[in-house]
């Protein structure tokens, strides 16, 4: 096993290595452990060797030579030196040490130490694979180096429960190490899932709002056209005439230019999710005034209001009534200059509510053509799915121009 193992397994988090091409990378935590970890194994080291050397003999049968006290004590310095990196090879510094653990008292803590990096970084049926070979090399150990005070199976039971010891040890802490990790994984990904939302809340905001100031600019600038159209094919007006027009231009342009300076505002700004444009949006109370614009501006609107209840009309059903309203004059004004509109509302609670605005196909006029961006139908209809509802547009067999849409109102 290499380091490269080390990004294949996320639950070495916190602690892992970082892992480099042709080198690792402690952080400060594993400093920390590793310089505890060897100096906790040094200690072991001595202790155990200074116990051997204190004892006569030191071995029993069938290896009394004392001269393998200072053998075992230089195996326990080489694992501790080990330690080092047994996280870049934990698997092979485990198997290649092995043999030690059948006669290796002085090695007995690094090599524990090895066999718990094994548990905690590599899959369990590694982990567990390493652990088969251990419990055979500690049946080995029992025979080799035998306890003077326990019998073989004693000290051969107490080498299967340490082994199981850290075996359930190393498992508990990449257990929790892997809910830790698959936890921060969840709060990163929440997160980026509200930052998403926040965005695409925000999109959609924006684009509500130029879908709104759509519809207001094309009103205002529609009767801009139309009175500036009069003023153009009648230069002989008199002056009142003139001077109304006038009047109607500059309110106009100056409503155009308060619309328009509020959407740049709101879309320069961050505005949170849901937030609306500051000033009040209209509802079907307004339509009236929205009438009397169209015939101040001189076109002809004939208006029938059959619904009941009205002052009970949702406010969403309400806007979208007026937003419908206002782009068939829009339309009428552009395309059917000098045509009669007629503008139908029908409806109650329960039955929802029906809004008409139709007109003569256009056969000619006196104002001058209103470019138009073609979206407004398409807007109108998008707001009325939204709603709910069914939208109709076109030319009808009598040769108007019908728009007529029907949206739910619930009691």
């Amino acid at each position: 096993m290499t380091s490269a193992a080390v990004p294949e397994h996320p639950w070495l988090l916190p602690g892992a290595l970082t892992a480099v091409p042709g080198r690792v990378r402690r952080t400060t935590r594993d400093w920390v452990v590793d310089c505890l970890v060897f100096v906790v194994s040094l200690i072991w080291v001595l202790a155990a060797t200074a116990d051997a050397a204190s004892s006569s003999p030191s071995f029993a049968e069938p290896l009394p030579q004392r001269w393998m006290i200072p053998v075992d004590a230089g195996f326990g310095l080489l694992c501790c030196a080990l330690l080092w990196v047994r996280r870049r090879w934990p698997v092979a510094l485990s198997m290649a040490t092995l043999p030690l653990t059948m006669v290796s008292m002085a090695s007995a803590a690094p090599l524990l130490v090895l066999y718990f990096t094994v548990v905690v970084h590599r899959r369990t049926v590694v982990a567990l694979a390493v652990t088969a070979a251990g419990l055979v090399t500690n049946f080995a150990f029992g025979l080799l180096r035998p306890d003077p005070t326990l019998s073989y199976w004693e000290t051969t039971a107490w080498g299967v429960v340490i082994s199981f010891s850290v075996l359930a040890w190393g498992m508990f802490v990449r257990a929790r190490r892997q809910l830790v990790v698959s936890l921060r994984e969840r709060a990163e990904r929440a997160e980026a899932e509200q930052q998403l939302r926040v965005v695409q809340a925000r999109q959609v905001e924006r684009t509500r709002i130029a879908r709104e100031m759509h519809d207001v600019l094309a009103h205002r600038i529609s009767l801009l056209s139309l009175h500036a159209g009069a003023l153009e094919f009648r230069p002989d007006a008199p002056p009142e005439e003139v001077a109304r027009a006038a009047g109607v231009i500059r309110s106009s342009a100056h409503a155009a230019l308060e619309d328009l300076r509020e959407v740049i505002g709101v879309l320069r700004t961050e505005a949170s999710a849901g937030s609306a444009p500051d000033r009040p949006q209209p509802t079907l109370a307004d339509l009236p005034a929205l009438l009397g614009e169209s015939r101040a501006a001189g076109v002809r609107v004939e208006a029938t209001d059959r619904v009941a209840e009205a002052d009970r009309v949702p406010t969403a059903v309400g806007r979208s009534v007026y937003r419908i309203v206002q782009e068939g004059l829009t339309n009428a004004r552009k395309h059917a200059a000098g045509a009669a509109v007629a503008v139908d509302l029908a409806g109650g609670p329960g039955e929802g509510i029906t809004v008409e605005v139709r007109n003569r196909w256009p056969v000619g006029g006196t104002a001058a053509e209103i470019p138009g961006t073609g979206t407004g139908l398409v807007g109108i209809a998008e707001r009325v799915d939204l709603a709910g509802g069914r939208l109709e547009y076109g030319r009808d067999d009598a040769g108007d121009f019908r728009l007529a849409a029907w949206l739910p109102w619930p009691t």
